[in-house]
């Protein structure tokens, strides 16, 4: 009998053990499943941002305002809920200031849209630094433009948003970012 109760006691706990397993699988794969919804999102964002810098490097004001507003548009659709309360503050604030800096650059001739992009340019290298990115990103300074100014890349490839085909090789890489 008390071998039987061992056997038993022996069962029930390699069953718990096994559904406990197979609970925490079932949990790892929906914290990736998240994280890569979380990562598209802050993607989405960032493929805009880079099509805004490109045609801020082919000197295309029309381009450039389209990129804006599509950047606006993927900014005010972000979903900040799956971030801690701290980072959602800091979201949402860096959110707002790149969105009306979107808005800017979408009516905005080019002058005015590379003054706009500066600060987007940081508003976009604070989010990244929250949401993180699934690729490699470059962070390149031009000491010429208005004392200094940043932009991200996903190339290493120096194309100078702020001077476009006036100065398109003038920059240099300040930082990797992974």
């Amino acid at each position: 009998m008390k071998n039987l109760k061992i056997s038993i006691a022996a069962m029930l706990l390699l069953v718990f053990s096994f559904t406990s397993a197979q609970e925490k699988h079932k949990m790892d794969h929906s914290k990736m499943k998240m994280d890569k919804m979380k990562d598209s999102k802050a993607e989405a964002i960032l493929s805009d941002f880079f099509m805004l810098k490109e045609a801020l490097v082919a000197d295309d004001s029309k381009k450039a305002a389209q990129a804006g507003l599509k950047l606006e548009a993927s900014l005010k659709m972000f979903d900040k809920s799956t971030y801690t309360k701290g980072q959602q503050k800091e979201l949402a604030d860096i959110i707002d200031d790149a969105t009306e800096h979107a808005e800017h650059i979408a009516k905005s001739q080019i002058d005015h849209q590379r003054e706009h992009f500066k600060t987007l340019s940081q508003d976009i290298t604070d989010m990244m630094a929250i949401t993180g990115t699934k690729d490699a990103l470059y962070e390149f300074f031009c000491p010429m433009y208005d004392g200094g100014s940043t932009w991200l890349s996903n190339s290493k490839e120096v194309r100078n948003p702020y001077y476009g085909s006036q100065m398109l090789k003038c920059g240099k890489v300040k930082r990797e970012i992974k």
